[in-house]
């Protein structure tokens, strides 16, 4: 089955940038929808960026503008651009795919694979 490997969290500062990195292996990606959720603890996981079988990418309002979702194909990976960080944006950032369904599914529980998440941590 698909596996997912998150890498590329870390502390920054408020205004500051980070990209994660998603490498997929033992499946191509392109037969999934793709998304990128974040979790606050004691919150429910919250899809913020997604790519459906088609190529169209989607955004949360909460991160639209800041955030960019991009892929390589040659090498199954998948990134997640995350500029003007907010300290609201700190969070467990997960890869995630699962079958589309009327395009990508907007709720967790609509994804079967999970990466096991990288840290984000804005300081203000």
């Amino acid at each position: 089955q698909i596996q997912l490997v998150e890498s590329g969290g870390g502390s920054v500062q408020s205004g500051g940038s980070l990209r994660l990195s998603c490498a997929v292996s033992n499946e191509p990606y392109k037969r999934y929808c793709v998304a990128w959720f974040r979790q606050v603890l004691g919150k429910e996981r919250e899809g913020i960026a997604f790519l459906d079988t088609a190529g169209t990418i989607s955004y949360a309002d909460s991160v639209k503008g800041r955030f960019t979702f991009s892929q390589d194909n040659a090498t199954n990976t998948l990134y997640l651009q995350m500029n003007a960080l907010k300290p609201e944006d700190t969070a467990m950032y997960y890869c995630t795919a699962g079958p589309v369904d009327v395009g990508c599914p907007r709720m967790f529980s609509g994804y079967w694979y999970w990466g096991q998440g990288t840290q984000v941590t804005v300081s203000s």
